[in-house]
């Protein structure tokens, strides 16, 4: 067993997460190794047992130990309301803040051609499902304010035209480029509620 080489790729994997470069990656796995039996093997145990415990909500897309999440099962939030986002760190996002007592849809991406990404990648056909099951009567379109982000809530809220679902979107306060998971609480509340029609 090569233990400079397990660690060069632990390095090389920690480097590809979210904020995190090589010297960083590096840094965080030199600091776990010090601290191997209170912090780095909790840490691996924790990672497995999240790994095998959580799954996807087969209703909206959301992170949960059950196939329905919490948010799903509720039926206070059953208030013919749907968010659509982007993906679930938008919707856990918009929960911090708690500004929306609805129910939420994660579309799973953006449309973007440059990726190869386009619409049977999204989980818009779960979206309609959803609309015609859940007596829904707003739909409302959080997405993040990228150009990939408007062009799929136009795409959005066009598919949704046959479902005469009232269709809504995020206004002031989301700059253009901006992404909801970086947006203060007070940022997303004052969108949320001038949220205009599409």
């Amino acid at each position: 067993m090569d233990t400079h080489r397990d660690i060069e790729t632990l390095i090389e994997m920690m480097a590809r997460l979210p904020g995190l470069g090589p010297r960083s990656a590096r840094r965080a796995v030199l600091h776990l190794l010090k601290k191997r039996d209170t912090q780095l093997l909790p840490l691996a145990e924790m990672l497995g047992d999240v790994g095998r415990s959580v799954r996807t909500c087969l209703n909206c897309g959301n992170l949960s130990a059950q196939d329905i999440c919490g948010i799903c099962d509720s039926q206070k939030r059953a208030n013919g309301q749907i968010c659509v986002v982007e993906d679930v760190a938008d919707l856990w996002a918009m929960e911090r803040a708690q500004v929306f007592q609805g129910r939420y849809h994660v579309l799973g991406g953006t449309l973007s051609p440059l990726d190869d990404v386009g619409p049977d990648d999204l989980r818009i056909p779960k979206l309609r499902d959803r609309i015609a099951s859940e007596n829904v009567a707003e739909v409302i379109l959080a997405l993040n304010a990228t150009v990939d982000g408007q062009t799929t809530a136009h795409y959005v809220a066009r598919e949704l035209e046959p479902t005469e679902v009232t269709v809504s979107g995020l206004a002031q306060g989301v700059p253009v480029g901006g992404e909801l998971d970086y947006m203060d609480d007070g940022t997303l509340r004052a969108a949320l509620s001038s949220r205009k029609p599409y």
